[in-house]
């Protein structure tokens, strides 16, 4: 496959592969004929995302946490890309994988780079717009240092990113690794667990159920949604290019959470009320990535409107319910 003038890849290595996004990108990865290997603990993946790859040619699911000293030895390779996305991303994960997500941005990292290193592999981390915290400067540049809460209760997802993002950049500084950094803002789509506790499946999840959904605080603080589809375009260019400088990959509609509640009870024509909860401790105010750089080194920038991606997602979801098979 080739996604740009100068990278050619064969075989690659996806970790958190049986994640959300992890899976649409081994399916991306499979459909442009690059053999796949998708490592996964299932801590917070699930084997149904991947049911759909598991056989074709090409395809092969490990279970491994890539944490364990082991990992290197269990995923031999050759590769000639390794994109590092293990890691729980939603809170209802990592406030109940708290040690194992700190592991996973640490240990986990350190094991993924010796195995690009090994094989002279291109390296792609999957940080994220938690490393700017509850931001001071808005929209969000990459060369902002972020507002974040060491001893938070999202320190250990934060953090875990942040000494990641760090980690590869020594690595790249020693001139050991060919090695990028991909900052993702509030990626979404089909394949979401109906009850992570980010805000569109919850939403649409409760929506489709008739029951009322529940918006943190007064729902005035924004995310910057970005379809699943478009994140995985980012990604993979972000993959392909020499950048070893982190790139921002998010949607540029800023809306608050509010107006998505709403707008899902208006597009699944759902009865349900909302209902105002309390708002998580550091819960970011404003969230909008300046994606300037994507647009000048990469030529990309998101193309599905936020309102269509959520009908595909509604779509997803109402088709799980009527199978009555819940989202994974």
């Amino acid at each position: 496959m080739s996604t740009s003038r100068t990278r050619t890849w064969q075989r690659a290595l996806v970790t958190g592969g049986a994640g959300f996004l992890g899976s649409h990108l081994c399916e991306r990865l499979l459909n442009a004929s690059v053999e796949v290997d998708c490592a996964d603990n299932l801590c917070s993946g699930a084997r149904e995302n991947i049911a759909h790859l598991e056989g074709q040619r090409g395809f092969r699911f490990v279970e491994c946490d890539v944490s364990a000293s082991t990992a290197p030895e269990r995923l031999p390779g050759p590769y000639d890309l390794v994109l590092h996305f293990a890691c729980p991303a939603s809170p209802v994960d990592y406030l109940r994988l708290k040690l194992e997500t700190l592991d996973v941005g640490s240990l986990g990292t350190r094991n993924m780079l010796a195995i690009a290193e090994r094989d002279g592999a291109r390296f792609l981390l999957a940080s994220t717009s938690e490393v700017y915290g509850d931001p001071l400067s808005h929209p969000q540049r990459e060369d902002y240092w972020g507002n974040v809460n060491p001893v938070g209760p999202r320190s250990v997802y934060d953090e875990s990113k942040r000494f990641a993002e760090a980690l590869v950049t020594a690595h790249v500084s020693v001139g050991n690794a060919d090695a990028g950094i991909v900052r993702l803002f509030n990626t979404y789509g089909p394949r979401m667990r109906a009850h992570d506790g980010r805000a569109v499946p919850t939403f649409v999840s409760q929506a489709l159920a008739g029951e009322p959904l529940t918006v943190a605080g007064d729902g005035r603080q924004t995310r910057s949604l970005c379809y699943v589809d478009d994140t995985v375009d980012g990604v993979l260019l972000v993959a392909a290019s020499h950048s070893v400088r982190p790139v921002n990959i998010g949607g540029t509609d800023e809306v608050t959470v509010g107006e998505i509640a709403h707008r899902v009870v208006e597009l699944t024509g759902s009865s349900s009320r909302i209902v105002y909860v309390d708002r998580p401790t550091d819960d970011p105010q404003r969230r909008r990535p300046d994606t300037g750089l994507a647009r000048e080194l990469l030529g990309w920038t998101p193309r599905v409107p936020w309102e269509e991606g959520i009908k595909q997602t509604i779509a997803y979801f109402a088709t799980a319910q009527a199978t009555h098979e819940p989202a994974p």
